[in-house]
């Protein structure tokens, strides 16, 4: 199942679980992950992208290793709504990860990337630092928008 909706994913995991978030870039996949109750998102690592066969199988790992359930994928749209090219490679990449058996949340992550840069600014990273974890702590701010929206805060 893929969905735009954080309501469908709450209905498909009625008993909650750990979930995946993925900022997903050209060169990088920021990952996060969120506690089973749906409290807080918690970013992880960053993933190098090769080929989607080998990202795929790091996913995997991570999915078996953390007992994920379902996958939060950051949607980038244009700032009116729209959908761009860096959307249906969002799109696409959830296709391609949906033989894996997990349903997938595509969260609209506009303003992710500067959100997580302003919040590690704040923190003093440095931009070595923050060129480093930026992908993966954008991940955590998409995760949480969703698990915010499922836990009723945004319905």
């Amino acid at each position: 199942m893929i969905t735009t909706s954080a309501r469908d994913l709450r209905e498909a995991l009625p008993e909650g679980g750990v979930l995946l978030g993925l900022d997903t870039g050209t060169k990088t996949i920021g990952v996060a992950l969120c506690d089973a109750g749906w409290r807080f998102a918690t970013a992880g690592k960053t993933i190098v992208r090769r080929k989607f066969t080998q990202d795929k199988g790091v996913l995997k790992e991570l999915i078996a290793e953390r007992g994920v359930v379902g996958i939060v994928m950051g949607l980038p749209l244009n700032m009116d709504g729209s959908e761009s090219p860096r959307s249906q490679g969002a799109r696409a990449m959830a296709k391609n990860l949906e033989d894996i058996g997990l349903p997938i949340l595509l969260w609209d992550e506009r303003w992710t990337t500067q959100a997580a840069e302003r919040a590690m600014i704040e923190q003093d990273f440095s931009r070595a630092k923050r060129a480093e974890r930026i992908d993966s702590h954008a991940a955590a701010l998409i995760l949480q928008g969703a698990i915010d929206a499922m836990a009723g805060a945004a319905f």
